[in-house]
């Protein structure tokens, strides 16, 4: 997956937008006022940060040599994933999918209704696992 293919698809989530407050290097990916993503660059290479859950996170490490623990971020629950071409492009929209919807999931009740009317709870939450709902 290109940084550009990557970006488009961070943006089309529901109510996702682009903020830069770690500077003009590394793109930082919101929904409401949380991070679900960021995308920067070190020696020409893109990695993204997402979110994850620990159990996960641990898993596609295993799986994948492109998955690492989070750069700056709480190691067990973010992953670093470089585009690097080592992880399939399927796969690292899942990771987006579920780093969106596990940041969703934590919104407060009011903000998770406006994204789950405005645009569909399957949209908002295609990357949980059953084991992993969203709070009632």
């Amino acid at each position: 997956m290109t940084d550009d293919a990557l970006h488009t698809y961070l943006l089309d989530k529901p109510g996702a937008w682009l903020d830069y407050p770690f500077g003009p290097d590394v793109r930082v990916y919101k929904v409401a006022k949380k991070m679900f993503a960021t995308l920067g660059w070190e020696d020409d290479l893109a990695r993204t940060n997402l979110k994850c859950d620990p159990q996960y996170a641990t898993a596609l490490r295993d799986m994948f040599s492109g998955v690492l623990p989070g750069y700056h971020m709480n190691k067990r629950h973010w992953n670093t994933v470089l585009l690097d071409a080592s992880v399939p492009t399927s796969e690292i929209e899942a990771m987006v999918d579920h780093s969106f919807a596990l940041v969703v999931r934590s919104l407060s009740k009011a903000e998770r209704l406006h994204l789950e009317v405005s645009h569909g709870k399957e949209a908002v939450y295609r990357g949980l696992t059953p084991s992993i709902q969203r709070p009632t």
